[in-house]
């Protein structure tokens, strides 16, 4: 078997970045180089100041850096020197052409594959982190075996990751399990018996699971599904609550202690968000529909919309509570990325209830206390949410210090990420200061224990899953806003009548 001394990742996001950082922490006797063709991430990298946000990654990345793990640009001498090679790059859903808003572009995998089979020699291991399509790995392997070169083998093996963006590093250090598929010929085995080892250095053995290439790389998709599926479930059962007058927290309690069904991800929201959950959804259904299963498709669809239906349902009931109007109103933002603990806005739920506030004309003021004043605008100045009118956003969105400007003479403030922080604001001194009736929005049901205290200050409490007040203004969903997606294809340009 192979003894893996020197392993390559080509990705430095947010997979490649933490992943290899804790394989060089928990391995000292193995060098770990992550490269991307990004020079100012590398240089992020290079930093006190790393290019994404993660609790506890500072620490990790400062107690081995410069030592056996290295961030650099030049990609063909760290493959050339690798026996390892993870492919960790994005695999966003494609936005045009066959399989549009659904399938992945293999675009970036596919030029990883052209580039190590160009700068390798000998042998090494080439294992896909990034998620991708089931048979993807064969997909990789026909390169390999097309662009053959004298004294050159490459083994190809699937690792897909399990991370939770804001509890990365504790999910790689002590993971659920460790997936790793191989082809199931003796140098397959031999090359995942190498990966194997190289988890084993604090990874127990009997959470490390192998098994066929393609069985790894739809274990991956399905868990995502899983996740997904809960959430949208509770989700649906969130609008039945309101509707009836139950708790969806002491519904999802009672459900939940089921030992069959666990407590784990049913907490009702806005919306799931983020990289993984919607793309590997998607990806899925357009697998289904690729393999002449359009029943399985449809099931799978009925995930993705119902996650589109409960974000639609929050900013209707924001807008008809506002009194049917939110045009030139003050709303607060609070929180934009699409969980806490990260600075992540992929996906967010805050990018979409934003378009259908900006959509009604409203003046947004986001505070969040991770996502940088550039990030904000570059997601909101996507042309599916400018409507192909960046200077939309430069007049309607504000993107503040603290929560208190966000929320000074405001309308209303609308919770979009479930930061700790927004538990312990002075809310007395909000309510002061923002336009009568006050109202909060709380999509993450962060507030529950505040709810009378908040009654009392004077705010009226709108919640998800539950009907809060008995004194309350009447509210039907009867804004009709349109079903929309970061993943449909952009719409043409409308062209502006000159001004005379």
């Amino acid at each position: 078997m192979i003894k893996i001394k020197k392993i390559c990742c080509i990705g430095a996001g947010y997979v490649g970045g933490p992943t290899c950082s804790v394989i060089a922490q928990m391995c000292p006797d193995i060098q770990v180089t992550v490269v991307d063709v990004n020079s100012t991430r590398i240089n992020a990298w290079n930093s006190n100041r790393l290019p994404i946000y993660e609790p506890g990654l500072q620490e990790v990345v400062e107690s081995c850096r410069g030592k056996n793990l290295f961030f650099s640009s030049d990609i063909d001498a760290a493959i050339r020197e690798a026996d390892l090679v993870f492919i960790s790059v994005n695999t966003p859903t494609k936005t045009f052409g066959m399989g549009k808003g659904r399938a992945a572009d293999l675009k970036y995998i596919e030029a990883c594959a052209r580039r190590i089979v160009d700068a390798s020699e000998g042998y090494k291991i080439v294992t896909e982190k990034s998620t991708v399509p089931v048979r993807a790995a064969e997909s990789i392997r026909r390169i390999f075996d097309s662009n053959t070169k004298p004294n050159l083998s490459l083994q190809v093996l699937s690792n897909p990751e399990f991370l939770a963006e804001g509890t990365a590093v504790q999910n790689l250090k002590d993971p659920d399990r460790v997936l790793i598929g191989g082809d199931e010929t003796p140098e397959g085995q031999n090359a995942v018996r190498a990966l194997c080892a190289v988890y084993e250095h604090w990874v127990p053995k009997e959470k490390i699971l192998t098994t066929n290439t393609w069985s790894s790389e739809l274990s991956k998709l399905a868990a995502n599904a899983f996740l997904a599926q809960r959430i949208s479930s509770i989700n649906s059962i969130s609008a039945l609550c309101e509707a009836t007058g139950a708790d969806v927290e002491e519904v999802a309690k009672a459900i939940g202690m089921d030992q069959r069904i666990g407590d784990k991800f049913l907490k009702a929201s806005v919306g799931f968000g983020g990289s993984c959950f919607q793309k590997d959804v998607l990806n899925l259904v357009y697998l289904c529909e690729a393999l002449n299963l359009p029943d399985v498709a449809r099931y799978w669809q009925q995930v993705i919309d119902m996650n589109d239906y409960q974000r639609r349902r929050f900013s209707s009931r924001i807008i008809d509570c506002l009194f049917n109007t939110v045009t030139d109103k003050k709303i607060a933002i609070l929180g934009f990325a699409f969980k806490k603990d990260t600075g992540d806005t992929r996906e967010s739920s805050s990018i979409y209830i934003s378009k259908y506030l900006m959509d009604e004309g409203a003046k947004l003021h986001i505070f969040d206390p991770k996502v940088p004043r550039e990030q904000i605008f570059l997601d909101l100045s996507h042309p599916s949410i400018s409507e192909h009118d960046p200077e939309r956003v430069s007049h309607l969105v504000t993107v503040c210090s603290d929560p208190y400007e966000a929320c000074n003479r405001a309308h209303a403030l609308v919770i979009c990420t479930e930061w700790d922080m927004f538990k312990d604001l002075d809310y007395e001194r909000i309510y002061k200061t923002m336009l009568k009736p006050a109202f909060i929005f709380d999509g993450r049901r962060v507030l529950d224990n505040l709810h009378t205290k908040l009654q009392n200050i004077g705010f009226q409490v709108e919640t998800i899953g539950k009907k809060v007040v008995t004194k309350r203004f009447p509210f039907t969903a009867a804004a009709d806003i349109p079903k929309f997606s970061l993943q449909d294809p952009l719409p043409s340009p409308v062209q502006k009548k000159p001004k005379i």
